[in-house]
């Protein structure tokens, strides 16, 4: 651990925009150091999403996020979220300072370390910040760490990272993919409609209606290849979203070698964001029923 006071590690703005700055360092979790303000901006947007998810989030995400007990009137401490993950799945959380280099975060995950940063966003971030905060990290990603199937794909994912990380840049590409539209944006049909899982879209407010309210965006089943060729956008909602049957569907699907998979991808091409090809399953909004919808959007 780093002895020293962690730092708050954001983008920087330069004459090109905003920059992501990178950092390595593993911190402990200054909780006595968090400001009234801090308290207040957790329990503003815990409070806010906490009534908003039912409903919308998945039963398991809601089961989970029970079962965490996290405070609603004050920011979580790590070690006590920590005996619960290490008793429920073997997973603990690491306090880091920000944004992690690729190597470092999947080899966290491979030896089921989650990263969470310490800081939380101020005020006036309430509603969008560039970068994962504590409030995304801890609400959004920490409570699906509790679900057995879950956390063992979110492991093989951190093992599969360090493997696409030694064959390439492309093959990070695709895997990157990958994690955007399940982890961070995924939606799973449940018997009573479509539901939501990725940490991205149940710790935004926005997000968590429009994905399943509007009319706008694609739900398109899940098919790993055809993830993997689609391009994504980090600054608006989403035009795509992928729809998963089960948990333990996306772990089966993820199960093999990627290597020859990666391979085949580097002589195709891939597909702007809101693309929907001949054959997609398409899901009607607010179900968990699909339709095949032709030509491209």
């Amino acid at each position: 651990m780093n002895p020293a006071t962690p730092r708050r590690v954001e983008h920087q703005l330069t004459d090109k925009g905003y920059v992501p700055v990178y950092t390595t360092a593993v911190v402990e979790q200054p909780w006595a150091s968090y400001s009234a303000t801090d308290h207040e901006v957790w329990a503003t947007l815990f409070a806010r999403q906490h009534a908003l998810l039912p409903g919308r989030a998945c039963d398991e995400y809601l089961q989970a996020l029970d079962a965490m007990a996290m405070p609603a009137d004050r920011i979580p401490k790590f070690d006590d979220l920590n005996r619960l993950l290490r008793r429920a799945t073997g997973w603990e959380l690491v306090g880091v300072e920000g944004l992690l280099p690729e190597l470092t975060f999947f080899d966290h995950l491979a030896h089921r370390r989650f990263p969470v940063t310490w800081w939380i966003r101020r005020p006036d971030q309430l509603d969008y910040i560039s970068e994962p905060d504590l409030f995304h990290d801890l609400f959004g990603h920490v409570p699906l760490l509790m679900h057995p199937v879950f956390a063992d794909y979110m492991q093989a994912y951190g093992q599969g990272g360090v493997k696409a990380h030694a064959i390439g840049p492309e093959a990070l590409v695709n895997l990157t993919r990958l994690y955007w539209y399940t982890v961070e944006f995924g939606l799973i049909a449940q018997r009573d409609g479509l539901r939501i899982y990725g940490s991205g879209i149940v710790s935004s407010k926005g997000e968590s209606i429009y994905c399943l309210e509007s009319d706008a965006p694609n739900r398109i089943g899940f098919d790993l290849e055809r993830i993997m060729r689609t391009r994504y956008r980090i600054d608006t909602y989403q035009k795509t979203y992928f729809v998963i049957e089960s948990f333990e569907q996306l772990f089966e699907a993820t199960r093999p070698d990627f290597a020859p998979l990666y391979a085949r991808l580097a002589q195709l091409p891939s597909y702007p964001a809101g693309t929907v090809l001949d054959g997609d399953r398409v899901y009607h909004r607010g179900t968990g029923e699909g339709w095949l919808k032709d030509g491209d959007v």
